[in-house]
């Protein structure tokens, strides 16, 4: 009997996931935002408490595209998973319409597996950029 193996590479799913996530971010489309998140996800951007649910995440991005932020970019550095769990390592860029930089930084995302679908269960990010 032959066991057949495959090869399942996380890094490669995960970008798919943020390039999706990237493209509906710019599109505007805040109800396929909160789609990305896990039912009790949680954004920690800093300056900020805890940002709970889905409906808080959709008004946080809402909020976020009011002030001009028109694209994301992350770059993702590196992906660990261990089973249903994945922790992501990045980088991540926002930008206006003009392409002028809001903010940059790293970020830390924790990722949940649930019926063959990853979603951010955990966001957390802080700004590179010096304080003004």
């Amino acid at each position: 009997m032959e066991i057949q193996t495959q090869t399942y590479n996380i890094h490669s799913t995960i970008r798919a996931i943020s390039d999706s996530f990237e493209s509906t971010f710019s599109s505007g489309d805040l109800n396929k935002i909160t789609d990305f998140y896990t039912k009790n996800g949680m954004l920690l951007p800093s300056g900020t408490d805890f940002i709970k649910g889905k409906q808080d995440i959709k008004e946080y991005w809402r909020s976020a595209m009011n002030i001009g932020i028109k694209f994301i970019k992350i770059d993702i550095i590196e992906i660990e998973q261990h089973g249903n769990t994945a922790i992501e390592m990045s980088n991540y860029t926002l930008f206006g319409s003009d392409k002028k930089v809001f903010d940059a930084g790293k970020g830390l995302v924790i990722w949940k597996n649930k019926d063959d679908s990853w979603k951010m269960h955990r966001d957390i990010w802080n700004s590179s950029l010096e304080q003004q």
